[in-house]
C-alpha cells in the first residue's frame, strides 16, 4: 500500500479545495437560490414556535382575534414543506449540472495529457475518478448551501431562547462545546476513512477493467478463480474502511442522540421552573421547547458535514486527474518539405526501465522505414515518439527540420497519421470511424482509403454499408485493423506511422495493403513497426533495434545476411 507524504497530502487537499471552489463558482447562481430557499424555510421554522406560543396563550386566555393567528400557524407549517420540495428539485438539478461540468473538466485534462494519462493512473482508477468521484464532489454546492442554513437554524434557535428567557441560553451553552467537539471528531474520522475507501474503490475498478479486457485470455488459461481472487483482493480493506465509516457515523449519531435530549431536557426543566415562578407563560414554554429542538439540530449539520467530507475527499482524487501534465504545443507551421523525419540522441524510459537509448535515425522524405526487433526492444515507443504521441526523455525529434513540440496541435495532427494493432472504433458508424480525425475527409476520400486498406468490400456487405453503427457490425480482428488502416490512409499527411497495424491480416491482404500503401496512399514518409519478414522486405530501409539501440540500418536484403537479424524473425 502506497503511503502519501504529509506535504503531498496537504497539496492534494489544497488542490481538491480549489476544485470544490470552482464547482461552487460554476453553480453560484443556483447555490445562492438554494441558500435563499433554505433560509426562507429556516426563517419560517424560527418564526413558527413564537407564533404557536402566542396563539396558544390567546386561546388559553379566550381572547378574540385568534383566527388570523391560527391561519398564520397553518401557513408557517405549509410554507417550509413547499420550500423543501423546491429545494430537493433544485438541489438535484444543481448537483447533476455540476457533475457534468466536473466530468467535462476532468476528461479535458485526461485528453490533454494524452496516452501518458493511463501511464500515470491505471485506466480503471481513472474511470472511477472521472465518473464516481466527480459525482461525489458535485454534491458540494448544494450541500454547502444547506450547511449554511443548517448552522443558521441552531444559531437562530439559541438567539430565540435568549429572547424567551436568558437563563435558557445559559443552560444550553453549557453543553454546546460538547456538540462542537462531536462535529469536529466526526469530520476528522470520516475524512481518513473516506480517503482510504475511495482509493481502494479505484484499485478495485482498475483490476476489474483489466479482467474484462483480458476475459478471453483468462478463460483460455482456465484461471478464472485466481483472477476473481485478484480482482476482489481489495474487498477486505474496502469492507474494513466501509465499516469504520459506519461505526464513526453510528457513534456520532449515538452521542448526538444522547447529548441532544439531555440539553433539551435541561432547557425544558429551567423553562418549567420559570413557568412555575410566573416569568413564562404556557405559550413561552411551548416556544422554548421547539427552539431547544432547533438549537440542538446537530443531526442536520452532521448530515451536511458528512456530504461535504465525501465531496472533499472525492475532490482530492479528482485533483490527481487535474495534475496530469498536459502536452504542450507550439505555434509553428511546417515549411515546404517532403516529410523527412529525424531522431537525434533520443532516449526514453517506461516504468523505470530504459527502453530507448541514444537513438539517431534519419528517414528521408518519401521513403518507407520498417522498424524491427525482438519484443521489448522499444519499437512501439519509437513509433510513439515519431509522431509525438509521447515526448522523449532526452533528445529531439524533427519533421522537415522543425522540432515536433514546436508545431501547432492542428498542424501536427494534420500531417501525422497513425494506425495501431488494436484500433479503437470511435466514430459511431463505420464511415465515421474512417473519417475520425482533426479534419473530415470527403466521401470519395473515405471510400478510396477503404479500398486501399482492402476494407471497402466487407463494408458494402454490412446492413447499412458505411452508415452501419459500429456496435451493429461484428468485426473480426483483421477487419477492425483494416478500418484502422483506412482511417490512417484517409488522414495521411507528410508522415504515416503504422504500429504493428497489419499483424491480424492474412498474407494476401497484407500484400495488397502494402502495395496500396506505396501506390495509392499520399503520405510522404512511412514508418512501419514490422514483425514479418515480408513487411520488412517491402520497405526501402530497415532499422534494426536491439536492447533499445539502433543496431543497424540498411535494406532487408543487406541485413538478412546477418544470422542475428534472421533470428529476429525466427529464421
Amino acid at each position: 500500500m502506497a503511503v502519501t507524504a504529509p506535504h503531498e497530502a496537504g497539496e492534494d487537499a489544497r488542490a481538491g479545495d480549489r476544485i470544490l471552489a470552482g464547482a461552487v463558482r460554476h453553480s453560484a447562481a443556483r447555490t445562492l437560490v438554494l441558500a435563499l430557499i433554505a433560509a426562507a424555510g429556516t426563517g419560517a421554522a424560527l418564526l413558527l414556535p413564537a407564533v404557536l406560543g402566542h396563539t396558544l396563550d390567546l386561546l388559553l386566555a379566550r381572547r378574540g382575534g385568534t383566527t388570523r393567528w391560527v391561519l398564520l400557524c397553518a401557513g408557517l407549517v405549509c410554507v417550509p414543506a413547499a420550500l423543501d420540495a423546491l429545494d430537493e428539485l433544485l438541489g438535484a438539478t444543481t448537483t447533476a449540472r455540476t457533475t457534468a461540468w466536473l466530468r467535462h473538466r476532468a476528461l479535458a485534462h485526461v485528453l490533454a495529457a494524452g496516452p501518458a494519462a493511463t501511464a500515470a493512473v491505471p485506466p480503471g482508477d481513472l474511470v472511477s475518478r472521472v465518473v464516481g468521484n466527480a459525482a461525489h464532489a458535485a454534491a458540494a454546492p448544494a450541500s454547502l448551501a444547506g450547511t449554511v442554513t443548517a448552522v443558521v437554524g441552531p444559531l437562530g434557535g439559541v438567539v430565540a431562547l435568549g429572547l424567551v428567557d436568558p437563563w435558557l441560553v445559559v443552560v444550553f451553552l453549557a453543553g454546546a462545546p460538547l456538540l462542537a467537539l462531536l462535529l469536529r471528531a466526526f469530520a476528522r474520522a470520516s475524512t481518513d476513512s473516506l480517503t482510504a475507501y475511495q482509493r481502494l474503490q479505484g484499485d478495485l475498478a482498475g483490476r476489474l477493467l483489466e479482467a474484462v479486457g483480458g476475459a478471453r485470455t483468462i478463460a483460455a488459461a482456465g484461471t478464472a478463480g485466481r483472477e476473481r481472487a485478484r480482482v476482489l483482493a481489495p474487498l477486505p480493506g474496502l469492507s474494513l474502511h466501509g465499516h469504520r465509516m459506519w461505526r464513526v457515523q453510528g457513534r456520532s449519531t449515538a452521542q448526538a442522540v444522547t447529548l441532544v435530549p439531555l440539553l433539551q431536557i435541561a432547557v425544558l426543566a429551567v423553562a418549567g421552573l420559570e413557568l412555575h415562578r410566573g416569568r413564562l407563560s404556557v405559550g413561552d414554554l411551548l416556544a422554548a421547547s421547539r427552539y431547544a429542538a432547533l438549537a440542538t439540530g446537530v443531526g442536520m449539520i452532521v448530515g451536511h458535514v458528512n456530504t461535504l467530507v465525501h465531496s472533499r475527499t472525492a475532490a482530492r482524487r479528482l485533483a490527481g486527474v487535474h495534475a496530469l501534465p498536459a502536452v504542450r504545443y507550439g505555434s509553428r507551421r511546417l515549411p515546404p518539405g517532403d516529410g523527412t523525419l529525424r531522431l537525434r540522441g533520443v532516449s526514453a524510459r517506461r516504468g523505470g526501465r530504459q527502453v530507448l537509448s541514444d537513438v539517431d535515425l534519419v528517414v528521408p522524405g518519401g521513403t518507407t522505414l520498417a522498424v524491427v526487433g525482438r519484443s521489448g526492444t522499444g519499437k512501439s515507443v519509437l513509433a510513439e515518439l515519431a509522431g509525438r504521441l509521447a515526448d522523449p526523455d532526452t533528445g529531439e525529434v524533427t519533421l522537415d527540420g522543425v522540432p515536433l513540440p514546436d508545431l501547432a496541435h492542428d498542424e501536427l495532427r494534420r500531417e501525422v497519421g497513425y494506425a495501431f494493432a488494436r484500433p479503437a472504433l470511435l466514430g459511431g458508424t463505420i464511415g465515421g470511424t474512417i473519417g475520425f480525425g482533426s479534419r473530415g475527409p470527403a466521401p470519395h476520400e473515405l471510400t478510396a482509403a477503404a479500398r486501399a486498406a482492402c476494407a471497402d468490400g466487407f463494408i458494402r456487405k454490412l446492413p447499412a454499408g458505411y452508415a452501419t453503427p459500429c456496435a451493429a457490425a461484428p468485426l473480426s480482428g483483421g477487419e477492425a485493423q483494416r478500418l484502422g488502416l483506412a482511417r490512417a490512409f484517409a488522414h495521411a499527411g507528410r508522415l504515416l506511422v503504422l504500429d504493428d497495424a497489419t499483424s491480424s491480416l492474412d498474407s494476401v491482404t497484407e500484400h495488397e495493403v502494402a502495395r496500396a500503401l506505396v501506390d495509392d496512399v499520399t503520405a510522404g514518409t512511412r514508418v512501419i513497426v514490422a514483425h514479418r519478414a515480408t513487411t520488412a522486405a517491402r520497405a526501402d530501409r530497415v532499422a534494426w533495434l536491439d536492447a533499445g539501440r539502433v543496431r543497424a540500418v540498411g535494406t532487408h536484403g543487406e541485413l538478412w545476411r546477418l544470422p542475428a537479424y534472421r533470428a529476429v524473425f525466427g529464421e
